[in-house]
């Protein structure tokens, strides 16, 4: 099996990353306008040539373009060709790579949710931005709501648990803990703000499922899952919790592989000072022990930041595969992480790696990879290899033709709202006062002998049902109008929502999920 090609070094020896080590993460450093996003660009290809799943964040935009080939007309085709010819890369030639564009805003790309349940407290309260009292409320929450059988499914149902919690606070207290209204009133204003900025759209279903980024095309090439992050760089804490909770979806869902001949999916984090910034100690801890394990469930992590002191050491450590690009020396953090980066490398007596990393022009490199016994090989000054695909950003026209033969077409971006916290409070609240309306008026008796105010079980399988088929009928019309072949079933959306909304009402939400993957699963 071929390695990745990352460029040939000063000695004249190929500098690879070895796909068998390519599970033990990796960093991509360099200030601005060094070469770090084409390096990024000419990994990620090769990886989805060696059959390797991909994901990446597109920050700038211009990443969109390696599903697109590069052409002779570009005005810097000549130092690509001629980069190419001076690496003896005798076979290069301009191509494509199947790739599929995610937005957590749905804009650019299929719409990426999961539920507030399973983002979770921890998670949630570092996106709020909230501190240990307040933290501790929103655990109360979480906690009253699995007891009581209601589902968090987006911030609608978490504003409205939140005020349940405020409004019975004196009677939750010796149970839970202390419920102070100035702590729920300042997790609310935080709810708000970030739904204002769009952050909601995050938030709900049908939740992403994560095996659906590990996939291969007809030809055996790895996808490249590309993440629209331009205009989710605006809420940076956003950007952070997603990558975080993605990365945790990944080792909970995976299955221990050890060392496989080749990672199951290889994830890119760009602008990655920002997972670390202002973190508090459990979530650091969170990063750590995920980036240390994930390892041998076959994925690698590369982090791609200006500074590589902007990595802790912790998860520094971890990051056997190392590509520098130059680092200037104008101010004295600059010159630090100078010297922190030589000091990282394994000794090469013949350079001066200090020096070298100002040294370095647009498209050189210090390389240091993990050989096919784990240590790190010697650094080497290394011209990076050219990237086969376009340099540069897609055009609208070109981005949606190819959501319009996505595998995923219909299956995440028509949002749905099923029965969960806040519609059952809504509705409690609804019955409560129509009952003692009727027992002020009428007397209690005639309110007890009142017929079922709230819908049976049945009741609310077939309205989940009815809107599921809507759903998928809508997906079916619209590709239809745009002439291609959609995955949709209305039948199959209808009988999985029956099945998931009477296994949620038996079991809770993980037994409803359940149903309807395996209902799911039988009618494909």
């Amino acid at each position: 099996m071929d390695d990745i090609f990352l460029g040939l070094g000063s000695n004249g020896e190929r500098q690879v990353l070895h796909l068998g080590r390519a599970n033990r993460h990796g960093l991509v450093a360099g200030a601005t306008g060094t070469g770090k996003t084409v390096t990024l660009q000419t990994v990620a290809e090769q990886f989805s040539t060696q059959g390797v799943p991909v994901f990446l964040a597109d920050v700038k935009g211009d990443l969109s373009g390696i599903c697109m080939p590069g052409s002779p007309a570009f005005k810097h085709a000549a130092v690509i060709e001629g980069r190419a010819k001076e690496l003896g890369i005798t076979d290069f030639a301009y191509r494509d790579n199947p790739a599929v564009f995610w937005d957590l805003y749905g804009e650019k790309g299929h719409p990426i949710r999961t539920t507030v349940s399973e983002m979770g407290p921890l998670l949630l309260a570092r996106l709020l931005g909230l501190n240990e009292t307040q933290e501790g409320v929103l655990n109360i929450a979480f906690r009253w709501a699995d007891d009581n059988g209601l589902l968090l499914l987006d911030f609608d149902d978490l504003q409205q648990v939140l005020i349940a919690c405020a409004e019975r606070a004196g009677e939750l207290t010796t149970q839970y803990g202390n419920i102070s209204k100035a702590s729920v009133g300042t997790i609310q204003r935080q709810l708000l703000s970030f739904a204002s900025q769009g952050a909601d759209k995050f938030f709900g279903e049908p939740a992403f499922e994560i095996n659906d980024f590990i996939r291969t095309d007809e030809t055996g090439k790895g996808i490249i899952n590309i993440l629209a992050a331009d205009r989710l760089m605006q809420s940076p804490k956003l950007y952070a919790t997603f990558l975080l909770w993605l990365l945790s979806e990944l080792f909970e869902a995976l299955p221990e592989v050890g060392d496989p001949e080749k990672p199951n999916l290889v994830f890119f984090f760009d602008e990655a000072h920002l997972l670390f910034d202002d973190a508090p100690p459990a979530l650091f801890d969170k990063v750590e022990q995920v980036v240390r394990l994930i390892r041998s469930k076959g994925v690698g992590v590369y982090f791609i930041s200006q500074n590589p002191i902007d990595i802790p050491e912790k998860i520094a450590g971890q990051l056997g595969n190392r590509v520098q690009h130059a680092l200037r020396a104008f101010t004295p953090r600059d010159q630090k992480a100078i010297k922190a980066a030589a000091e990282t490398f394994r000794i090469n007596p013949e350079l001066d790696v200090a020096t070298a990393i100002t040294e370095l022009k647009v498209g050189e490199a210090l390389v240091s990879t993990l050989d096919m016994e784990g240590a790190p090989s010697v650094v080497q000054r290394t011209l990076i290899a050219p990237p086969r695909s376009r340099l540069g950003p897609v055009s609208d026209k070109e981005r949606a033709i190819i959501q319009s033969i996505s595998p995923f077409a219909g299956k995440y971006d028509a949002a749905v709202n099923r029965e969960s916290a806040a519609e059952v409070l809504a509705q409690k609240a609804q019955d409560a006062a129509a009952a003692a309306q009727v027992a002020a008026e009428q007397g209690e008796d005639a309110q007890r002998a009142q017929a079922r105010q709230s819908p049976s079980l049945w009741g609310k399988a077939g309205k989940a049902a009815m809107g599921a088929v809507a759903a998928s009928a809508g997906s079916v019309l619209a590709a239809q109008l745009s002439g291609r072949k959609s995955r949709a079933s209305p039948m199959a959306s209808g009988l999985s929502a029956v099945a998931g909304t009477i296994a949620t009402a038996v079991g809770g939400e993980a037994l409803g999920r359940f149903a309807r993957g395996l209902l799911g699963g039988l009618l494909r």
